[in-house]
């Protein structure tokens, strides 16, 4: 319990940095993109979706059973959640967050 507190603090406190515009250099790819591939990218826009997918994961941490009951389901059901908000992130940030 005490790993899900504090894996779900640090991404809360990182997406509020991303979001406060604060955190670019915490995107992947942004970072180390060339300035020319920098300035096809709506910022604003990228902030938003990376911010806002660490914020609502953060919660989901929650998900996973310390009980031992169900761990194997709550650990799938975890799992599906994060990739199906990662890869609508992705398809996101390559549409909509482009200039």
């Amino acid at each position: 319990m005490i790993a899900q507190i504090i894996i779900a603090s640090i991404m809360a406190v990182f997406g509020i940095i991303v979001l406060a515009g604060k955190g670019d250099m915490l995107i992947a790819g942004y970072n180390t993109a060339p300035k020319e591939e920098k300035e096809k990218v709506n910022i604003k826009r990228l902030r938003l979706l990376v911010g806002g997918l660490l914020l609502v994961i953060s919660p989901l941490c929650f998900i996973l059973d310390n009980d031992g009951k169900n761990e194997t389901t709550s650990g799938l059901i975890f799992t599906g959640i994060v990739i199906f908000l990662s890869l609508a992130c992705v398809v996101l940030a390559n549409t909509w967050a482009k200039k």
